[in-house]
């Protein structure tokens, strides 16, 4: 396990899993969050998002954490080993609104409340990225892939696989 992907809806414990990942086996962790928004809400280009991405796949060891669906066949393509978190819709937006007013080292600012947006973002995971990703895991499976269906199987992993 030297090049890691951590994948799923937003509010899944992506970002907490891969936090605890790293400090369990050492390796360097990226948050593509941090890798496309600035403090102040906006975001870079395009063209920057793609080249900061490719400077962290050419490194040879990471965690990367995000689903960022535009990106992830290059992700997956580059991992060996891919966690998805496949949670339901309920936990997501539970996850989601227990984040707000809390500081996220995966994020440059504080959520200060949930939004509208956002929470339709999370809603729309199962039809809009979900069938992709699903079928992008098929067309690697090659790779190690681990699937949690809760937070718990995710720490119970950490506890007694690693």
């Amino acid at each position: 396990m030297k090049k890691v992907i951590v994948i799923g809806g937003s509010g899944s414990g992506k970002s907490t899993f891969a936090r605890k990942l790293r400090d369990v086996v050492g390796l360097p962790l990226y948050h593509l969050d941090n890798v496309f928004w600035n403090p102040d809400k906006t975001h870079v280009s395009r063209e920057v998002f793609d080249r900061r991405l490719d400077v962290i796949l050419g490194y040879d060891r990471f965690i990367i954490d995000g689903e960022y669906g535009r990106t992830i066949e290059r992700r997956i393509a580059a991992a060996d080993t891919i966690f998805y978190f496949d949670i339901p819709l309920a936990e997501r937006l539970d996850g989601a609104v227990a984040r707000v007013g809390t500081v996220h080292p995966d994020l440059p600012w504080t959520e200060e409340s949930f939004d509208p947006g956002f929470e339709k973002w999370i809603r729309d995971y199962d039809t809009d990225q979900r069938p992709v990703t699903l079928a992008l895991l098929e067309k690697y499976s090659n790779r190690n892939i681990i699937t949690f269906k809760s937070r718990e199987e995710a720490d119970l992993y950490l506890m007694n696989k690693l």
